[in-house]
């Protein structure tokens, strides 16, 4: 499918089989979920049969402790069927992959979490934007607070971009606890009593996340629910698994590849006598594509493998990581621009594949880490480079 895989191991080349035939399977019902503004839930209980919500769990827990380097290599084929099924189930891996990883919680809940994730396939997230903090990533405090109650803890409070939020089984919310100020998280169960998701998603792109608004309207919580306390945490470096963001760029970018060569492959306008894939100003696109697409990939995976091996310096890796990440995307945006010019207006037909990805691809600028926070760890990096060197 698509450019060479990356795949290493047998094994792997094995699960990129069987991805890849639920991904092509379902590419139909990506595009109608798109049209229809809701989640392909076919593909979603797909890969739930397939078990693949549980293959981040350790294995000691009884999952297969999916590597970083594994987990950009299945996204990115998830994401050439359906981005936004890859977007939303990147973010339960990336949650699920930190918490095996750092194990902020009790054993006792971390167990019977990936209990469920590998039994059932139960998907979890995690709730931290608001309207009025705008992306998580940058600081702000949330809104959504909680009270002490005889039964534990009663939640208020409004999540945006709440992502697959109809087929979460877990919530991970942040609220602030109005007593003490102090930053908090809670785990809800999906159906909790007062508790509901409006559906707010009405998104020119990603439309088949239904990134709605998670509503918390005095949910009365018990007390082992609250676990984790936020502001006691040690600062770590970023999470690594938080590569799926780029590999789902990059996997549409792929995608967009592929309509491009087909149509190029099909399209013989009585003007020619052959297909414009033989033409020398779609070759010179084609070549582009490739070009910027086999350096972002190497990037990508060259990072994700980084942190496997140990290999990486806790210091630089940030950075490496929010470069892959914003390299990809910007790769990726050129891709499909370019794929667009060799299919002219036929690709921007709403029957057409290639117009949804024009429309996915624009939402990995708004995903951390954004640009300018790339830009800025890259300068700090530098000029602690400049200061060691003397003579400042």
């Amino acid at each position: 499918m698509g450019m060479d895989t990356f795949a290493r191991t047998e094994e792997q080349r094995d699960r990129l089989a069987r991805l890849g035939e639920l991904a092509d399977r379902y590419m139909a019902d990506a595009h109608a979920a798109d049209m229809e503004n809701r989640i392909s839930e076919g593909f979603v209980a797909a890969l739930r049969e397939l078990g693949y919500p549980g293959w981040p769990v350790p294995r000691e827990w009884g999952g297969q402790g999916m590597s970083v380097y594994e987990m950009v290599l299945y996204q990115e084929r998830i994401a050439q069927g359906d981005p936004a099924t890859a977007l939303g189930m990147g973010w339960h891996v990336s949650v699920l992959s930190e918490l095996a990883q750092r194990r902020p919680w009790p054993d006792e809940t971390l167990g019977r979490i990936f209990a469920d994730v590998v039994e059932r396939g139960a998907l979890i997230n995690k709730m931290a934007s608001e309207a009025a903090t705008g992306s998580p990533s940058r600081g702000g405090k949330p809104q959504t607070y909680a009270v002490r109650v005889p039964e534990g803890y009663r939640i208020h409070g409004r999540k945006t971009f709440s992502t697959f939020s109809p087929v979460l089984d877990y919530f991970i919310v942040t609220a602030v606890l109005q007593d003490t100020g102090e930053l908090t998280e809670f785990l809800i169960p999906a159906g909790a009593e007062r508790m509901k998701i409006e559906p707010t998603w009405n998104m020119v792109g990603m439309r088949g996340t239904a990134s709605h608004d998670l509503v918390l309207d005095g949910v009365v919580v018990p007390e082992e629910a609250r676990v984790r306390q936020a502001s006691k945490q040690p600062v770590h470096a970023p999470n690594p698994f938080l590569l799926h963001v780029p590999a789902c760029y990059l996997g549409i970018a792929l995608a967009a590849r592929r309509e491009a060569l087909k149509f190029a492959a099909s399209y013989q306008p009585n003007s020619l006598d052959k297909p414009i894939l033989y033409a020398p100003n779609v070759g010179q696109l084609l070549g582009a594509i490739d070009l910027e697409l086999t350096a972002a990939r190497h990037f990508l995976y060259a990072v994700a493998a980084k942190y496997d091996d140990g290999t990486y310096d806790p210091e630089v890796y940030p950075a490496e990581m929010a470069a892959a990440k914003s390299f990809a995307v910007q790769t990726a945006i050129a891709v499909v621009d370019k794929a667009l010019r060799i299919t002219g207006a036929h690709g921007l037909a709403m029957s057409h594949p290639l117009q949804r990805l024009y429309r996915d691809v624009r939402f990995g600028l708004s995903n951390p880490p954004m640009d300018d926070v790339t830009m800025r760890l890259l300068a700090q990096q530098a000029i602690r480079e400049a200061e060691g060197m003397g003579g400042m």
